[in-house]
């Protein structure tokens, strides 16, 4: 499953505003109820879930990227969002290094293998530096998505 396939422009934000760990949780949760992709009522619950997850170990993967998400039972498809922070963002992360990109993604739980390949493929990708790098230069949302939709080839650079 590519990152790109989740994304939408509507779901990427470039300049989070939140300065927290939970607090940016909460920010791209209630950007995608702004944006209709979730339904306001599953927001407390969205977010319950992802504090949870949050709680048993940070998602905070190191090279400044977290991937927080958790499970649904009232979705029917993965919903996704991309914030990208300029300043960095304190999320616990494993080599304790602000993060900068966050992926925040909601999976109905009868696709649990989906969930696992989503996060294989999101952690390859941002596994790449100069996909970070990229990401980090680029000014728009189309861009991200551009960038985000590239295969990294074999010297690590990306392939448009």
């Amino acid at each position: 499953m590519k990152l790109s396939n989740l994304l939408s422009a509507d779901q990427i934000i470039l300049d989070l505003k939140a300065e927290g760990h939970g607090s940016v949780i909460v920010e791209l949760v209630d950007h995608l109820v702004d944006t209709g992709l979730l339904p306001a009522s599953l927001r407390d619950e969205s977010l319950a879930a992802l504090k949870a997850r949050e709680d048993q170990v940070s998602t905070g993967i190191g090279s400044g990227v977290a991937i927080p998400h958790a499970f649904s039972d009232e979705l029917d498809e993965v919903v996704a969002v991309f914030g990208r922070s300029i300043t960095g963002i304190d999320f616990e992360a494993i080599d304790n290094a602000p993060v900068h990109f966050i992926i925040l993604f909601l999976v109905p739980r009868k696709q649990y293998q989906l969930h696992l390949r989503t996060l294989a493929a999101i952690a390859k990708l941002f596994a790449n530096s100069e996909v970070r790098r990229q990401l980090a230069a680029a000014a728009t949302r189309d861009e991200v998505l551009a960038i985000l939709e590239a295969r990294p080839n074999r010297n690590g650079t990306n392939d448009a």
